[in-house]
């Protein structure tokens, strides 16, 4: 090392050092007021983003704005602005999170048939069914427009039968309404284990208005059993003429 350099560099050092010594001490107050005009400005810049989405109604995205704006600066005034309407957006994404989710329990068909198209509309109900002993099954309930047999309304089961060869009364119970007695019938066939609810048209009135539809059919093993359908997501549209 060149030795000449030594007393140089130490020299900088204790400039360096003197003019540190010279510059004043920061203001602790100043300090503490800068900390809290930033963090005011990034809570204004949170609620200006919770604010666009908030008009466009994109409630899913103004409820994620608020979330962070309340989380990170829960005492701000831009956090009172826009409290009493993050909880709305709250409300209301949650409202939309459940009705995508009920409309997509419904299943809609569209297939071409001798004489034009047939239609259909098909729901699983909430929970599965044990029927005749075997374990719990799903119960589908299935409205269809055919071009030649017409509309009709149907249960349809996995497995065991249906106690309705020759006819019988099914219970339907719509929300939380006392349950009302609806013709049902058994067709004589193999090709499905399924049981028409006759009065299709009252059928699809009642599931275009609920919430819940529960249904209670007889079986074969003995009793009734109860299908309980989460209705509340069917469009009407997509079966055309049933409005």
């Amino acid at each position: 090392m060149n030795r000449s350099a030594i007393p140089l560099r130490a020299a900088l050092l204790a400039s360096a050092i003197a003019l540190a010594a010279c510059q004043p001490a920061t203001d602790p107050a100043q300090a503490e007021a800068a900390r809290i005009q930033a963090a005011e400005a990034d809570a204004d810049a949170m609620a200006d983003q919770f604010e666009a989405a908030f008009a466009e109604k994109n409630w899913a995205m103004a409820r994620a704005h608020g979330d962070v704006l309340l989380a990170e600066h829960p005492g701000s005034a831009a956090a009172d602005r826009i409290r009493e309407r993050h909880q709305q957006a709250t409300a209301d994404a949650k409202q939309e999170r459940e009705d995508r989710r009920l409309q997509s329990l419904w299943i809609y068909q569209t297939q071409p048939v001798d004489g034009g198209e047939q239609r259909s509309a098909a729901i699983y109900a909430r929970d599965r069914v044990d029927v005749d002993g075997s374990g719990e099954r799903p119960v589908r309930l299935i409205f269809r427009d055919h071009p030649d047999w017409g509309r009709s309304s149907y249960l349809v089961l996995e497995t065991g039968d249906f106690d309705c060869y020759g006819g019988c009364r099914v219970q339907v119970t719509v929300d939380d309404a006392q349950p009302r007695a609806m013709a049902a019938s058994r067709p004589k066939t193999d090709e499905a284990i399924a049981m028409f609810i006759d009065d299709e048209a009252a059928l699809w009135r009642i599931a275009n208005g609920a919430a819940t539809v529960a249904i209670e059919f007889p079986v074969k093993a003995g009793g009734t059993r109860t299908a309980l359908f989460e209705v509340g997501g069917l469009d009407s549209m997509r079966m055309p003429g049933w409005e």
